[in-house]
């Protein structure tokens, strides 16, 4: 039976060049979530989760409009949080990142993401479609994990704001990464949150 992902990140935040941790979509936000409901609206999802922050619930609310049969619900699962630490083999380019992070951050966001994993990317005994919509660093992380990479490979794997990655987990097979961050249902004006800019 094929159990599918869809992992979506919310909307751009309003404000968030001014590191606010979070607060509502900004208007190309709500564009951004209003063209990936329009993307995804003729699939048969069977489940819809977001993460608990206002930024990701308003985007699972804009999105779940066009879909009338389903709910998202909020799970602390989906938060935004560092994924792990760093290791010996890192490359040194990823460690200024790590300046300001706690331990405590780091050891909340493996467990998170331990638990998440164990609960989202297992086989299913049914054909389901399952929609999650969550943060940058979280994608990342699944992303990392279906690839078998090393522990600190999440860093450097970034997602647009309403970009699509879709992942199908198997019985007996590893899970496989259909796609990672496809921006087609986004105009270049709307194509926002990556390091630079995606123009094509």
């Amino acid at each position: 039976m094929a159990h599918y992902l869809y992992l979506v990140r919310h909307g751009e935040q309003q404000d968030a060049e001014h590191g606010l941790p979070d607060g509502p979509l900004s208007g190309k936000g709500v564009r951004q979530a209003q063209a990936i409901s329009e993307r995804l609206s003729g699939v048969p999802f069977t489940r819809a989760f977001h993460s608990p922050l206002q930024r990701a619930a308003e985007t699972a609310a804009i999105m779940t409009e066009r879909m009338p049969s389903l709910e998202s619900q909020p799970t602390t699962l989906l938060m935004d949080c560092i994924p792990s630490g760093p290791t010996p083999d890192m490359p040194a380019a990823f460690e200024p990142f790590f300046g300001s992070v706690t331990n405590e951050e780091i050891d909340a966001g493996q467990a998170q993401m331990e638990d998440a994993v164990a609960e989202f990317l297992t086989p299913a005994r049914e054909d389901r479609h399952d929609l999650l919509i969550t943060h940058n660093f979280v994608i990342s992380w699944f992303v990392r994990e279906v690839l078998g990479g090393d522990q600190w490979r999440w860093l450097g794997l970034n997602q647009a704001n309403c970009g699509l990655t879709i992942i199908r987990v198997r019985s007996t097979k590893p899970p496989v990464l259909v796609n990672h961050n496809d921006l087609g249902h986004l105009p270049v004006e709307l194509r926002t949150g990556m390091p630079s800019e995606q123009p094509y």
